[in-house]
């Protein structure tokens, strides 16, 4: 099995390892509805050499469920990830159109599917242009299917039920990773048939506040904003966000600064949140301290 990789990596890395035989570099690119954008013509008119792309909220993902881009089963992540010739010893590379912002959800699937050997361009695309680096278009060349095995890591996964119960026993922290106005509960959430407000005892750290430009601040800056969170560094925490995209965010930033693994709650507000769900509690203001 491959040794696994950082989580981060730069660009002057990726230059040095593009077209390595077991290098598979994935666009994951995905952006907000309100965005209106379209990650997969933007990947057909630019990506960089090589790569395939990863669509999280279309594809690789569990499309019977009524939740956005919920993980897939793993016999059908092993087809998906096969068929871009994701092996068993594979190094995955994966960036986003956006710098940081839908690359970690990929990263976090591969880890929770037992792949040690994935990382994140760090800046993603903007970056690679910004270093000088090659750009293609079209669609990329086919490639031989890989021989991926998903091991499921059960411990990076939380879904309502340990969410609630962990909540309930103080076992575990979720820190939520919306907006404040969201997390207090003072601006609307952007989904309809959503209630407003957090999980009862969550702390709140809007996920922007980890990046700067584009790209993750220092491991110290990272875990500064954690403690200033009120996290408990030392107790098993669950990131949670509006739809398990910027929980990642958090959950590679705390992997980088040395926090340890953190679990995603795969649903996210986007089952916890909704009004047809009373026994999964709601409030509003403040993070309580």
């Amino acid at each position: 099995m491959t040794a696994p990789l950082p989580a981060l990596v730069d660009c002057g890395w990726l230059k040095s390892q593009l077209g390595a035989a077991n290098l598979v570099l994935v666009d994951a690119s995905w952006y907000m509805p309100a965005e209106k954008r379209d990650p997969d013509a933007e990947f057909t008119a630019a990506h960089i050499p090589g790569a395939r792309r990863f669509d999280f909220d279309r594809d690789v993902a569990d499309t019977s469920s009524p939740l956005p881009h919920m993980m897939p089963s793993p016999a059908l992540f092993e087809e998906k990830v096969r068929a871009i010739g994701v092996g068993r010893d594979s190094r995955v590379v994966v960036y986003d159109g956006a710098g940081i912002f839908a690359a970690p959800r990929a990263w976090w699937m591969f880890k929770a599917m037992g792949h040690a050997a994935v990382a994140v361009l760090d800046g993603g695309l903007p970056a690679w242009r910004a270093a000088g680096g090659e750009i293609s278009s079209g669609q990329p060349e086919p490639v031989a299917p890989g021989d991926f095995v998903a091991r499921p890591d059960e411990t990076r996964i939380a879904d309502a039920a340990s969410v609630l119960s962990g909540l309930q026993s103080k076992a575990i922290q979720v820190v939520d990773a919306r907006s404040a106005a969201r997390f207090e509960g003072s601006q609307p959430e952007p989904r309809a048939g959503l209630r407003s407000g957090h999980m009862p005892g969550a702390r709140n750290l809007p996920f922007d506040r980890i990046l700067a430009d584009g790209r993750y601040r220092a491991p110290d800056e990272v875990r500064a904003a954690f403690d200033a969170a009120g996290v408990d560094a030392g107790a098993p925490i669950v990131a949670s966000c509006g739809s398990g995209v910027t929980a990642s965010v958090l959950a590679l930033g705390a992997e980088v600064a040395g926090l340890g693994p953190l679990a995603v709650y795969d649903g996210s507000w986007s089952e916890w949140g909704q009004e047809t769900r009373p026994e999964l509690p709601v409030v509003t203001g403040a993070a309580e301290r």
